[in-house]
């Protein structure tokens, strides 16, 4: 029996230029895919249009041209898909595992002895899951954890282990923003199953977020892929590199006269 091509993707958000970091994960995958055999996916995750332009797309794509990656198939923009991501909220829904929030940024704010979440945010305490949310104002969609988790006993398939995963740990995370109409969390999950990805190679500051994806996945019957998260490329602080640090773009560094040979070698891709 023939198995099916492995695919493996690299799915930048466009609210800035490209840095050394997306680099080295954009060579990774691609380096992956083609020693298994495989196909390699560029998706633009431009949900966030308060904050992603169609033009910084359009600039990472030449971005990566520059440095000699080529990607299967057409580009998947996120801000086309927005029905595929409100269908899965809906059928969220269906089962009963989300409910409406209301509450504000500042009434969410860290108070003493509130337990975090793994990315050091307050976890939300559950206002509205309990009292219902306030009529008339915005709400975004949440998501029951506690209900949506109940008898589930969730891993991930991690460089060739098996390892559990606790979503629990998020609280009831986000699923539909307020200001947008759905979330990351959704989003990617759905977007893998849709393009077939069958190995997720990420940075390290998403391995925990993969917890909500697989209770996602899991709910939603949809297929499981493998996962790698790979070390972050860092500041010379130790902090890693960020676009809101205004730390160089790709951009910045040809511009500096640098090519795309010096960036690959110096990210270890000849």
């Amino acid at each position: 029996m023939r198995h099916p091509r492995p695919v493996f993707r690299f799915a930048p958000s466009p609210n800035g230029r490209l840095h050394l970091g997306h680099a080295y994960s954009a060579l990774l995958n691609q380096h992956l895919a083609k020693a298994a055999g495989g196909h390699f996916l560029l998706r633009i995750e431009d949900i966030d249009q308060t904050r992603c332009t169609r033009g910084l797309g359009e600039a990472a794509m030449e971005d990566l041209r520059w440095l000699g990656l080529r990607w299967d198939g057409a580009v998947r923009w996120q801000s086309e898909h927005l029905t595929d991501y409100h269908a899965a909220q809906a059928r969220l829904t269906a089962l009963g595992l989300t409910y409406p929030c209301t509450c504000s940024r500042k009434e969410l704010s860290a108070r003493p002895g509130t337990a975090i979440d793994p990315e050091g945010q307050p976890l939300y305490p559950g206002t509205c899951r309990t009292r219902g949310a306030r009529p008339g104002l915005p709400a975004s969609l949440r998501l029951d954890m506690a209900w949506a988790a109940a008898g589930r006993h969730l891993t991930m398939h991690e460089d060739e282990a098996e390892k559990p995963v606790d979503p629990c740990a998020w609280g009831d995370v986000i699923i539909a923003r307020k200001d947008i109409g759905t979330s990351y969390h959704v989003a990617v999950s759905v977007d893998d199953a849709l393009q077939g990805v069958t190995h997720v190679v990420r940075g390290l500051d998403l391995r925990a977020a993969t917890a909500i994806h697989r209770l996602v996945q899991d709910v939603l019957c949809l297929p499981v892929p493998r996962y790698h998260h790979h070390a972050l490329i860092r500041h010379g602080t130790g902090r890693k590199l960020a676009k809101s640090q205004g730390d160089q773009s790709l951009a910045d560094l040809r511009a500096q006269g640098l090519s795309a040979a010096d960036i690959r070698a110096s990210l270890g891709f000849s």
